[in-house]
């Protein structure tokens, strides 16, 4: 489809076992444009392990900052070394938070390597009925398009969000923020803990920039081929 975007594959790397990843990695995440270290990996064996894993990938750095403006900065600022290439922040945080994280992304990274900042919004295990029950007034895509509007206003660079997210986030936001989207599932895969998906085509035709994806990959029986799929189906 001519002017369609480029949308790519982020591997989810969740494991507390450093030899497991690897596997995964050396496999997997040949077929892949990016690799996820979250805090599972990184509580598991510490920010040098993620540094030495990441080697020679672009590495999305999902630990969702979430804290007070100056803890947040001096731990963005303490991030540096391993080079992220996304890093995340929970939009909840607020304005404030989120502008000392961008603001210690242009103090603590050099001009042409700094991480693409992003909010996260609504995460993918939560439906309007969760919402509700933690005091948030309307369902998902009115919480997503509230806190994504506030965290690109204060500086953050793009969102992640759900696959049914996407299109109003660009009707709201236009082409310009990166979105990343997790909850992302092939046709016929099991939803597991995710409640707002969508197939790779889909996610890629509503506007999403990466999609993530971890265990339709790394469960299945032969990785690379469903690595290869996946990046096919988007290709396609």
């Amino acid at each position: 489809m001519p002017g369609r975007r480029q949308t790519r594959l982020i591997l989810a790397v969740d494991t507390p076992d450093p030899v497991v990843a690897l596997g995964w990695m050396q496999f997997a995440g040949r077929r892949c444009d990016a690799v996820k270290l979250g805090l599972e990996f990184t509580l598991a064996n510490g920010p040098v392990a993620v540094g030495c894993l990441a080697e020679g990938h672009r590495l999305f750095l999902d630990l969702k900052l979430h804290d007070i403006p100056n803890t947040v900065a001096a731990s963005v600022r303490a991030l540096a070394p391993l080079r992220p290439a996304m890093l995340t922040v929970h939009a909840a945080g607020g304005a404030a938070m989120i502008e000392a994280a961008a603001e210690a992304v242009r103090e603590a990274y050099p001009a042409d390597a700094q991480p693409i900042l992003l909010a996260v919004t609504v995460l993918t295990s939560l439906d309007a009925e969760s919402l509700h029950a933690a005091g948030v007034a309307g369902g998902p895509r009115q919480q997503v398009l509230r806190l994504g509007r506030l965290a690109i206003a204060a500086g953050a660079t793009g969102l992640v969000c759900s696959p049914h997210e996407v299109a109003p986030l660009r009707d709201s936001l236009g082409q310009g923020p990166c979105l990343v989207v997790p909850g992302v599932r092939p046709a016929g895969a099991a939803s597991g803990d995710q409640k707002r998906v969508m197939t790779p085509a889909e996610a890629r035709d509503a506007g999403a920039d990466w999609i993530v994806v971890g265990r339709p990959i790394t469960r299945a029986a032969d990785p690379a081929a469903a690595a290869a799929a996946i990046a096919a189906e988007l290709a396609g």
